[in-house]
């Protein structure tokens, strides 16, 4: 079918080729464009479009090759040199010439402005990349993209005043709701209640009374330990609130000891327009009250593998060196669940260094067998519903723990199927505590001392994979270093 949506005129291969990747169909795509592209050599739009299908699979050599042959095709054309930059920096290649170059190529565009200074930090020049976000920001003070990168740049460099960016802005334009609302979503991701609190009251100064600043009050409440004040508030709310708000009021209703009600609320909210996220909360609450549906939802032993991949990785010294050298970062992220630790920037399994290749090939084919083992297909179930090709990366990435580094208890609800790594290890880990072991079911800071269902020992080459709706985190360990790999695998459309 999709071959005899390729013809042989360049216009319609190139039109085949962006419905192709409209429709989710890039694997079967690349190899036709391909030898569209080679038939038809001198358009530089039909080696564009062969390009991004290939970086949408993953293959970033060919996405590489084949964009810079459409950029030396339309060496004028802002946005083909934007693509082009892009494909080097997600691949592993210096990008920023690429990047001036599409800039200078473009009308401004936050995208690009954000792409140069993801190229400049990974060119270990993060002082540049903090520098031209901030100069852009303090001229555009509404770019709440800017903002957002410029905290997560700060924070990962270790300086202690991360955010500040939001106040300046807001001392500029303090009547402006969404600039309010972006720098109380930034604190909320970094878990900083007590400056969630002070922010809503500054904003109720300068902006008066707004819905959103009354639900972060409340989140901010519940999640500092004044549950009574967040339940009067989230008691009022509809179950037709979006699914983010509807989380939060799951949460509160746990913290209150309302869990069958929480969990059935949660149940109900998974089949809202993105509830896929509350499937974790109705986990949580069918194991507390021992309902039997747990079972169906995590309880199959195929939903948890640990695959020995070692002998496909190879030396693993190189590879765990190859990781270090990626790990720019001086602390922990703004928002994600390292502590104690670093973690990559940018989409590890891009790279095309050999060691990640390798490790790429590796991956993919013991999350194929973890596919393969799965029960029959459910529609009603978050992992089992739906297609389960092609194998995609929604996500991934290298998180380096030190000397009593662990992962707070987490989930990773907008991919499939979740994963950890193990490349470097402690001389010594487990003991009675489990030191350095990874926990699944537990979720601590909202169910404290419920017991995971289930730990796993870390051991070098093992790739363990779950459900990315499954409460996963670490054990906390005395001393050493514990270098992982993780990924998302993409639900498939």
């Amino acid at each position: 079918m999709l071959r005899r949506a390729v013809p042989n005129d360049a216009e319609g291969a190139y039109r085949a080729g962006l419905l192709a990747m409209r429709e989710g169909q890039d694997e079967a795509a690349v190899p036709l464009l391909r030898r569209a592209a080679e038939r038809h050599s001198r358009d530089a739009r039909l080696w564009q479009v062969y390009g991004l299908a290939a970086r949408n699979t993953g293959d970033l050599k060919i996405a590489v090759d084949a964009l810079t042959r459409a950029r030396s095709l339309a060496p004028t054309d802002g946005l083909i040199a934007h693509g082009a930059a892009r494909a080097r920096l997600e691949a592993g290649l210096p990008a920023v010439e690429d990047f001036l170059l599409a800039r200078r190529l473009s009308a401004v565009d936050g995208a690009l402005f954000l792409g140069l200074a993801g190229a400049q930090f990974a060119e270990r020049d993060a002082a540049g990349a903090i520098a031209g976000i901030e100069q852009i920001v303090t001229q555009q003070p509404l770019w709440l993209d800017g903002h957002a990168t410029l905290a997560r740049l700060r924070r990962m460099m270790g300086d202690p005043d991360d955010l500040r960016s939001y106040r300046e802005a807001v001392a500029r334009t303090p009547d402006n709701p969404s600039l309010w609302q972006a720098w109380l979503s930034t604190l909320l991701l970094a878990e900083r209640f007590e400056d969630v609190t002070a922010t809503v009251a500054a904003a109720r100064r300068a902006i008066g009374a707004q819905p959103f600043l009354d639900l972060f009050a409340a989140i901010a409440a519940d999640e500092a330990g004044d549950h009574a004040a967040a339940g009067a508030y989230f008691d009022g709310l509809s179950d037709t609130v979006e699914a983010g708000t509807l989380v939060r009021r799951v949460r509160s209703m746990i913290r209150r000891g309302r869990i069958t009600e929480a969990a059935a609320l949660a149940h109900r909210g998974t089949r809202a327009p993105g509830g896929r996220i509350l499937w974790p909360y109705v986990a949580l609450g069918w194991r507390m009250t021992d309902d039997p549906r747990w079972a169906w939802l995590e309880g199959d032993p195929a939903f948890v593998q640990v695959h020995d991949i070692s002998r496909e990785l190879g030396d693993l010294t190189e590879l765990a060196e190859r990781l270090r050298s990626l790990h720019i970062a001086a602390e922990q992220p703004l928002d994600q669940s390292v502590r104690r630790g670093t973690q990559t920037d940018g989409p590890l399994l891009a790279r095309i260094e050999p060691e990640i290749i390798r490790l790429r090939d590796a991956i993919r084919g013991a999350v194929s067998r973890y596919i393969s083992a799965l029960p029959p297909a459910d529609a009603a179930h978050p992992l089992l519903a739906g297609p389960r090709a092609p194998i995609r990366f929604a996500g991934s990435w290298s998180v380096r723990l030190t000397d009593g580094g662990h992962h707070a208890d987490h989930v990773h609800s907008h991919g499939w199927i979740s994963s950890a790594l193990y490349v470097a290890l402690p001389p010594s880990l487990g003991g009675e505590q489990r030191d350095g072991w990874l926990t699944l079911g537990a979720c601590d800071t909202l169910v404290p001392g419920l017991a995971p269902f289930r730990e796993i020992e870390p051991k070098l080459g093992q790739l363990v994979l779950f459900p990315s709706t499954m409460w996963h985190g670490t054990r906390p360990f005395a001393a050493g270093e514990r270098l992982t790999v993780a990924f998302d695998v993409a639900q498939p459309k």
